[in-house]
């Protein structure tokens, strides 16, 4: 077979101003395959775009027909093996070109956060079913935005929230909801990940020949690049990541708030933490405690991104767990998260363990809620989606408006809260092994916000308190015309 030029395989990248809000999307067939297009398909090294290629590609009766990346290096790495198995994949560098084929049924996107939920709407807009990856937004808005556009254009919408597709999980949360260990205490989340510096640099940095950045940064203003690595490394920026709560995070923000049984947004809110270890162009905290007021049981989230002691590269842990939930009960608790779990007694002696795949079969339930076009067949629908990244963007919200604020004025502000407390003295001890002076030590202590859990907005605290700056940072200012709208 003779090998496609560049200009066979990528598409006009033609710029409209936006897409058309008119439907179109084909009846399937029982025997029909599902036309799947993968948007954002990782660094050169790999990503999570790359896994989904595989995954879908593994399925019955489900076809990858596209492959869309801003970076043609990574595009001309995934087609090529396409037609080295003599496989036909058509292949688009802008989105919105993609989108106007009516040949694609559904759309998987991976791309950096800040492209997510504009990404899930136009797709809906376009009449495509969308697997969209966690959180499915960047703010808040917008992911109530994508939620309205799945429902207004009857589009099966699914978060890539895996674990809700954990059997081992679902049975582990049944069996707590039914009283078997007392009242629930608090859901404790954990994403203990080493994360080393990015480095730091002293001016704008070059982008890479292969990347058009105009349509990598969409929504986002459009910047020189301040960090060494324009690819990943966007996570720990404002603009277009919300650090490791909403990274890695999310699946288990969106596991405490499944194990809890609670349907809504947190009523209030605060989070304490900073970027301690190294100075580098970072923005968001590798070190961060948030506290999600739900009644009669609290999330309290801890993101960790050193290891346990200075020079090492072993992580902490909370009874075991290192990426994963602890739900601690008046009998007993839950660990686990990353395949079922285990469920102690007050002593911490196992008594029963629910075993699970980490969600292998999402995508597959996807496939089967886009055949059967009911959004009930979903395990991680968008609203799902929608209301745990919500906790995330809560978090870092009370973070982005807090100051800095020594230990004991931080032991004032939640001091009402016990569990907080303790939660707070391990932050300290942590910081105290990587060689922090951790009485001298500041970190951003953010104010407690309440939440309009119907309007998913701030109140209180009149024209110039905390909740009008909050408020600010609920929708992003967006750039044309990468422009989320106000009625999808």
């Amino acid at each position: 077979m003779s090998k496609l030029s560049r200009r066979d395989f990528i598409k006009s990248t033609l710029v409209v101003a936006s897409m058309p809000t008119t439907v179109w999307s084909k009846v399937l067939g029982a025997n029909d395959d599902v036309r799947v297009a993968i948007v954002g398909l990782g660094s050169i090294l790999g990503g999570k775009g790359k896994q989904h290629i595989e995954v879908f590609r593994g399925l019955e009766g489900v076809r990858v027909a596209a492959l869309c990346d801003a970076d043609k290096d990574i595009l001309d790495r995934e087609v090529k093996k396409f037609a080295g198995c003599n496989e036909k994949v058509d292949a688009y560098t802008d989105v919105r070109k993609l989108l106007e084929d009516k040949s694609i049924d559904a759309v998987v996107t991976a791309t950096p956060n800040h492209w997510h939920s504009l990404l899930t709407i136009w797709a809906c807009q376009a009449g495509k079913d969308v697997y969209v990856e966690k959180p499915v937004s960047h703010d808040i808005w917008e992911g109530r935005k994508a939620v309205e556009a799945a429902r207004k254009y009857k589009r099966i919408v699914q978060a890539g929230t895996q674990k809700r597709s954990d059997e081992g999980l679902r049975e582990a949360f049944e069996y707590i909801r039914q009283g078997n260990l007392g009242k629930i205490l608090v859901a404790r989340g954990f994403c203990y990940k080493r994360r080393k510096s990015i480095g730091k640099v002293d001016g704008p940095q070059a982008i890479p020949e292969s990347v058009d950045y105009d349509l990598w940064t969409g929504p986002a203003p459009l910047v020189p690049l301040r960090r060494k690595n324009l690819h990943y490394d966007w996570h720990w920026v404002w603009p277009t990541g919300n650090g490791d709560i909403g990274n890695q995070g999310a699946h288990e923000m969106d596991l405490c708030r499944w194990a809890l049984g609670q349907s809504g947004p947190a009523p209030r809110v605060m989070s304490i933490g900073g970027r301690f270890g190294y100075d580098d162009d970072g923005e968001t905290p590798n070190t961060q405690i948030v506290i999600l007021d739900y009644e009669p049981a609290p999330i309290i989230f801890e993101v960790r991104g050193l290891a346990q002691k200075k020079d090492d590269s072993v992580m902490d842990n909370y009874r075991g767990v290192r990426i994963g939930v602890v739900i601690e009960c008046e009998g007993g608790y839950f660990a686990g998260g990353g395949g079922g779990g285990w469920v102690y007694d007050k002593d911490g002696k196992k008594i029963k363990q629910f075993k699970g795949d980490s969600g292998r079969g999402h995508q597959a339930n996807f496939i089967k809620a886009v055949r059967s076009r009911k959004v009930s067949d979903l395990n991680a629908d968008i609203l799902e989606g929608h209301i745990s990244a919500t906790l995330c963007h809560m978090g870092n919200i009370s973070h982005r408006i807090g100051r800095l604020s020594l230990p004991d004025e931080i032991r004032e502000v939640i001091k009402a809260e016990p569990k907080a407390v303790e939660t707070f003295e391990r932050f300290r001890e942590h910081l105290s092994g990587n060689g922090l002076d951790v009485s001298k030590t500041r970190s951003v202590s953010g104010p407690w916000l309440e939440m309009n859990q119907d309007k998913e907005e701030f109140v209180g605290d009149g024209e110039f308190g905390p909740a009008r700056w909050a408020n600010e940072l609920l929708k992003r200012e967006y750039r044309k015309p990468f422009v989320v709208p106000e009625k999808v």
